[in-house]
């Protein structure tokens, strides 16, 4: 009796999934570099003599005081940019859900299980570090977020050719991430509920839902109608933010008969470069703006509550997507990838350790009444992500050699139909092809060959 088949953890994607995993991390890693950059200018411009032009900015308000939208700069960026950013991860989980990685719940198990792990045991180790100095256990969610956009710009930094099933398993363990991170925001964080606003802003999102049912296309009708959305419900006390992941959410993302993509394939593609170019940069821009002087910076390490987010961020993600790799795929008889070793997924769960966009946002929310304390927070995300990049580009380095081979492995086309030759090993007129194409090279080996030899006798010949 035949071995049942075991299933490949980190096995090769299928073609259209490659090409999509390749074309959304390509927009990510700008949107991360850009992101990098923005972080570097709002720590240049705090810890400087621009620091009261930069507060000065921040704080300044405006929009309309009757529909409690007279927001300063940060909380425009806070409530209205990030929104958003979560639209666009709505419709990254909704693609998932319906034609990604999470579509087979066997194959979703292991991206949904440690993506769960590595939001669980960096709450936990917050706690403890928090429950041992006598801190403030309200910021356990900071350290719980992966920052994809800044994850891949560090992979923009240091070069590497990371295999796209990597890649693809950090994508999918973000969007997860960004799921469980907007339920604890709209859940932990929501203190005072206004129901009418609630329940019109419940009332516009099915209006939404079935504006799209019926198809009626046109911006003009869906800008503005998310907006009130976005506007109900920021007003009913829930975060702003939570109406971009819905609205994600209700786009169709499966492909039907005269289409090229789905209409959530085809916004998202309009989206994704204004999140990840304008929208998550400028947030950056306002809340990255903490002080880095040798006082702060020691305080991070000596007061509990950024401490803990620390150790959080290095030890908790690394030990949290690791651990719940291992375990998932020990549990579920998953084979890891013959091309790959467990030192490849120790790398990736040190790279989730990178939590910048929603880990920052936590931070002011968890801590909303002491902004001293928000900046040691936001010092904390930004020193934690920087040691776990560090540690995660020195274990990529070590195994870059064997990522560039796998990666011209997957690249490598020769019969030149635009197809990689990895993906075609099966097809016999493959390999027809490629016999041919070796035929004729041979043969044009072997006429030059004869050209050199005749003319290399046509030297040699007495005058």
């Amino acid at each position: 009796m035949a071995a049942p088949h075991r299933r490949k953890f980190l096995g090769r994607l299928s073609l259209p999934e490659r090409t999509f995993v390749a074309d959304a991390l390509r927009t990510e890693t700008v949107g991360g570099v850009l992101l990098l950059v923005a972080a570097i200018i709002a720590l240049i411009m705090a810890n400087t003599p621009l620091n009261d032009v930069y507060q000065d900015v921040r704080d300044f308000s405006f929009g309309p005081e009757p529909l409690h939208l007279h927001l300063s700069v940060a909380s425009w960026a806070t409530d209205g940019l990030l929104t958003v950013f979560f639209f666009v991860a709505g419709i990254e989980l909704k693609r998932e859900l319906v034609a990604g990685e999470l579509r087979d719940p066997r194959a979703a198990a292991l991206p949904v299980i440690a993506a769960l792990c590595g939001m669980v045991m960096p709450a936990a180790f917050y706690v403890l570090v928090n429950l041992g100095g006598d801190g403030d256990l309200s910021g356990w969610a900071v350290p719980t977020a992966t920052d994809i956009a800044f994850a891949l710009a560090v992979l923009a930094v240091i070069g590497t050719s990371l295999p796209s099933a990597l890649r693809a398993f950090l994508l999918t363990l973000a969007v997860v991430d960004d799921l469980f991170a907007i339920l604890i925001i709209a859940i932990f964080f929501t203190s005072e509920l206004d129901f009418v606003a609630l329940g019109l802003a419940v009332g516009a999102l099915v209006l939404f839902w079935f504006l799209l049912r019926w198809g009626v296309r046109g911006w003009y009708v869906h800008v503005p109608l998310a907006v009130v959305i976005w506007a109900l419900m920021h007003a009913s006390g829930v975060h702003a933010t939570v109406a971009g992941v819905a609205m994600g959410l209700m786009l169709r993302c499966t492909v039907r008969d005269g289409e090229e993509r789905s209409p959530g394939e085809r916004i998202e593609h309009r989206v994704r470069p204004v999140s990840a170019g304008l929208a998550v940069p400028l947030f950056a821009l306002c809340a990255a703006g903490v002080s880095v002087s040798g006082k702060a910076v020691g305080d991070v390490f000596t007061t509990p509550e950024p401490l803990g987010v620390v150790i959080g961020l290095v030890l908790g993600k690394a030990v949290g997507v690791f651990g719940g790799s291992w375990l998932a795929a020990r549990f579920t008889k998953a084979e890891l990838n013959e091309d790959l070793a467990w030192a490849d997924v120790l790398a990736v769960a040190m790279l989730a350790g990178i939590g910048f966009t929603v880990a920052l946002l936590i931070g002011e929310l968890a801590f909303p009444g002491d902004p001293a304390l928000v900046d040691e927070v936001k010092a904390a995300v930004l020193v934690g992500s920087l040691i776990a990049a560090v540690v995660a580009g020195v274990l990529l380095k070590v195994r870059d050699t064997r990522y560039r081979k796998l990666s011209a492995e997957e690249e490598r086309d020769e019969d030149e139909d635009g197809v990689p030759d990895i993906y075609e090993m099966d097809d016999p007129e493959y390999h027809l092809r490629m016999a041919a194409i070796h035929e004729a090279k041979a043969a044009e080996h072997r006429r030059l060959a004869e050209l050199a030899a005749a003319g290399s006798t046509k030297d040699d010949s007495p005058a």
